[in-house]
């Protein structure tokens, strides 16, 4: 018997349903937040498993009543910065790019809107063309731009998740804003036209 009075089988089987009950709770957001960070798929991937092994390991020091949104984005956006120390360069991948699965590529679809066929494109191209300008920044720059204008996080939290001075935070920012706002000045060019 454990301290609590239950086998360590039942522990067990209680964690494992308190695991698996975080991992539906939680997989879609930090899966986004993965994917906003990485911006591919197999990246994304890697991190979400990461990040969900963390999590297992740490299940027992970990209140049940405590949300965890900001948990798993301060994890998952570690382990970002260490896979990007790992690596000598960083890859990027074209939103036109396949989808690599088991069965073989299927490409890439954006969802209509239901509303007329040439907003749905037209706002797939933006959707696009804004990760693109995104994935075209350094990615710790990338990462200040995604926490602050994405996530909303303050720069003292940016500071603190990124392990950076909030000096850096808002140079960084002021970077990356100006940079999005270059390489989108020719779509609000065209928004113009339209």
């Amino acid at each position: 018997m454990s301290r609590t009075g239950q086998s360590a089988e039942t522990g067990s089987q209680d964690g494992r349903a308190r695991f698996e009950d975080l991992v539906a709770r939680y997989s879609g957001h930090v899966y986004a937040i993965a994917y906003r960070m990485s911006g591919n798929h197999a990246d994304a991937q890697d991190l979400v498993q990461e990040a969900f092994l963390r999590a297992w390991k740490a299940l027992p020091g970990i209140r049940r009543d405590v949300p965890l949104e900001g948990w798993f984005y301060r994890t998952v956006t570690n382990l970002f910065i260490d896979q990007l120390r790992r690596r000598h360069g960083v890859r990027l991948y074209s939103m036109d790019d396949p989808i690599q699965t088991s069965s073989g590529e299927i490409g890439r679809e954006f969802p209509d809107e239901g509303a007329e066929v040439e907003r749905a494109v037209a706002g797939a191209e933006v959707d696009s063309r804004v990760q693109d300008a995104l994935l075209s920044l350094n990615p710790e720059v990338r990462m200040v731009i995604v926490l602050a204008d994405v996530d909303g996080y303050a720069y003292e939290e940016i500071a603190s998740m990124m392990g950076i001075p909030i000096g850096t935070v808002k140079s960084r920012l002021h970077r990356a804003r100006a940079a999005m706002r270059d390489r989108l000045e020719p779509i609000r060019e065209e928004l113009k036209v339209q």
